[in-house]
């Protein structure tokens, strides 16, 4: 039965693809690498610089050892400063005092023994007088205030239907109550039959006192008979 073994990964570098600075400050060049072997004692790093428009690269800064080796007669002589920590897999160095001579493509190599196979990663530097506002910040800031505009309209639409809400919940309510009201309340038409039939038993009363004064002989005439007590519903 055969085996088919995969073949050693190569170490792979990372590195930004622009950065900006102004004359005068300083940038920071970030390196980092991942590789499928611990970090080694014998981890180096370098970093090359290829001026804009030049063909050659040169070498201004070395790790090897433990020890940075910055170039000391160079174009970049006392202004590079060695920020990396290899055990961070981290070999970034910072440049102070940029100038517009300082334009250009800087180049990071690693190699972290035995893996010591792959591939360079390269940075472009671009001095200004001042730093450009970057397209991506620029759009960033445009769709962020979009976003909270947006967010803003749908807060203050949820707080004028909640508002609504409770006005119309509270007016069914006091619409219920009065309902409720009415129900207990008599009504004209309750009135005006008991009104009808107090009058009915006010004359029945009196036509019995009369009839009772027409036996004793006080009346000659009889009275007259009170109507139906069934009253009217018109």
């Amino acid at each position: 039965m055969l085996a088919v073994l995969s073949p050693a990964q190569a170490i792979v570098v990372y590195t930004d693809k622009e950065v900006y600075g102004a004359v005068g400050s300083r940038v920071t060049l970030h390196c980092s690498f991942w590789s499928s072997e611990w970090v080694s004692d014998d981890i180096s790093f370098t970093w090359r610089y290829q001026p804009e428009g030049g063909r050659d690269a040169i070498s201004i800064f070395h790790y090897a050892k433990g020890q940075p080796y910055i170039d000391e007669v160079g174009t970049f002589k006392e202004r590079i400063q060695w920020v990396g920590d290899p055990q961070w897999k981290d070999g970034s160095i910072v440049i102070h005092n940029l100038d517009y001579s300082d334009n250009g493509t800087f180049t990071c190599d690693v190699k972290n023994p035995p893996d010591i196979v792959g591939k360079t990663s390269q940075v472009t530097l671009y001095v200004f007088e001042k730093v450009p506002t970057r397209y991506g910040v620029v759009l960033g800031a445009v769709i962020g205030g979009v976003l909270g505009v947006v967010l803003l309209v749908l807060l203050l639409f949820y707080v004028v239907r909640y508002c609504w809400l409770r006005r119309q919940a509270a007016l069914q309510r006091r619409l219920s109550a009065m309902e409720k009201g009415k129900l207990h309340k008599p009504g004209k038409d309750t009135s005006k039959r008991g009104r009808q039939a107090l009058r009915w038993w006010s004359s029945r009363w009196s036509y019995e006192r009369m009839s009772r004064a027409r036996s004793f002989g006080l009346l000659s005439s009889p009275p007259a008979e009170p109507a139906s007590r069934t009253p009217s519903r018109t």
